[in-house]
């Protein structure tokens, strides 16, 4: 199927929850043909659940991967790092650039964007748009 998969969550009381984003957006049709065939695949498998939650990953989107941050320059983004930078492991600013080991984020008031590698990244979202 022509969706990405942005994340799985295992739930208690055997909820599976999946996200899927694409170019042109999520509908509801998209995550009913998903659910559909995941349903089925999961039964063939043997994929352990009781309840199926297929949707869009929202606004704030995760960012996980390389493609990700590369996909979203331009955009504002928070994240939270693995170990404090002078004090800080909380950042929110538009991400000017990405590559395959890292990041550049440009934060309000600075002039030069923090350079943050992709293993130091503990989380990161979009900062929705409205």
């Amino acid at each position: 199927m022509a969706f990405e998969c942005v994340d799985i969550e295992h739930s208690g009381r055997g909820l599976l929850r999946v996200f899927i984003d694409a170019p042109q957006g999520i509908t509801v049709e998209d995550c009913a043909l998903v659910s559909n065939q995941l349903t089925r695949t999961f039964a063939v498998e043997g994929v352990d659940f009781d309840r199926l939650e297929v949707s869009s990953p929202g606004m704030d989107r995760p960012l996980k991967k390389p493609s990700d941050f590369q996909r979203f320059l331009e955009c504002e983004v928070k994240l939270k790092v693995r170990v404090p930078r002078n004090g800080q492991r909380n950042f929110m600013g538009q991400l000017v650039s990405a590559d395959g080991s890292s990041i550049g984020l440009l934060v309000e008031g600075s002039l030069e964007p923090i350079v943050i590698e992709y293993a130091d990244i503990e989380r990161a979202n979009l900062v929705p748009e409205f």
